[in-house]
């Protein structure tokens, strides 16, 4: 055995050593859980009422001629849900 595979494998010896604990929700935090989980219903509900605002403005504006502004606000909703379900999605895979 060379030297890379020695330390290569005293480096697997020493991470395999690290406890890796279960997270475990803190007494008493229950009620932040319940909060931030209204805050990401309404922050989607949010998102979701500007695709609908968006999409109405687009309608209504293809008749005058002027539709095509509005795809950025569309972008901007549909940016904003994807951030929220991400940072839900990374927090959970992160906290695990």
């Amino acid at each position: 055995m060379g030297i890379l595979s020695t330390v290569t494998l005293a480096t697997a010896q020493v991470i395999t050593a690290i406890p890796d604990p279960d997270a475990v929700q803190p007494p008493g935090t229950q009620g932040l859980t319940d909060i931030l989980s209204w805050a990401k219903w309404v922050a989607l509900a949010i998102c979701l009422l500007g695709i609908f605002t968006a999409g109405a403005l687009m309608a209504i504006n293809q008749r005058r001629g002027e539709g095509g502004e509005h795809t950025g606000r569309i972008g901007m909703a549909l940016g904003g849900v994807v951030v929220i379900s991400a940072a839900a999605t990374l927090i959970g895979f992160l906290a695990t």
